[in-house]
């Protein structure tokens, strides 16, 4: 599904040049569950940012399902990720004044999905996720569990093939934490490749794969305790 192959992402930062991911090769099969973890500045949101193209690499190839898509163009990358790439974020990044089911339709409205198919998708991803009850309610209403559930709600509902995942359980205490993590893997266990980007060690080890970087480089790739 995913394949990197030299990648590398140097950028400038006054006369200093920043190799944020150097000689990058990562090989995920579809359905894999993948955490990412490394101190701070070690290259993993912006490997994230890279495998859900909202960055292009400086060298290397990029094929997603057999596609190199760093040969696309902007309209092409936006497509893609809106068809085939789901993403879940530490700070929720909900729209505050819609509610739960409202933020959960917008990709589908943004993909031109028919009313209909909208009303019964975002239905059975509350249901899914455990929040029917929550739908009417804006985020400021929703606790900081509810709120990721909503937001990963909104980032399934669209079918997408891959779910990336940045600091999901940053800002949730241990309770909600366990419980996103659960519904994340439940989604996995259905066919959704998961790949996670943590600090958190303990959230890192559930994976299948814990990937570690240090200095934009794979330090090493071992695998995890991932629940069957």
């Amino acid at each position: 599904m995913i394949e990197l192959s030299n990648i590398t992402r140097h950028f400038q930062v006054g006369d200093q040049e920043v190799r944020a991911l150097d000689g990058v090769d990562l090989h995920i099969p579809a359905g894999d569950y993948v955490s990412v973890m490394g101190p701070s500045g070690s290259g993993k949101s912006t490997l994230l940012n890279m495998l859900g193209l909202l960055d292009r690499p400086t060298g290397g190839t990029y094929l997603l399902e057999g596609r190199d898509v760093t040969t696309l163009d902007e309209h092409e990358q936006a497509q893609t990720r809106r068809e085939r790439i789901g993403f879940v974020f530490q700070a929720f990044h909900l729209v505050p004044y819609l509610t739960a089911k409202e933020n959960i339709e917008l990709p589908l409205v943004l993909g031109g999905v028919a009313p209909e198919e909208r009303q019964k998708r975002v239905a059975t991803a509350l249901e899914e996720l455990g929040i029917s009850n929550r739908g009417d309610h804006r985020p400021e209403e929703l606790s900081g569990g509810q709120r990721q559930r909503v937001a990963i709600a909104r980032a399934t509902v669209t079918h997408p093939a891959i779910l990336l995942a940045d600091e999901p359980t940053g800002n949730l205490d241990r309770r909600s934490t366990a419980d996103v993590m659960e519904r994340l893997e439940r989604l996995w266990r259905g066919g959704l490749t998961l790949i996670v980007v943590t600090h958190d060690p303990e959230i890192g080890n559930r994976a299948r794969r814990c990937v570690r970087m240090v200095d934009g480089r794979i330090e090493s790739d071992e695998p995890g305790r991932a629940p069957e």
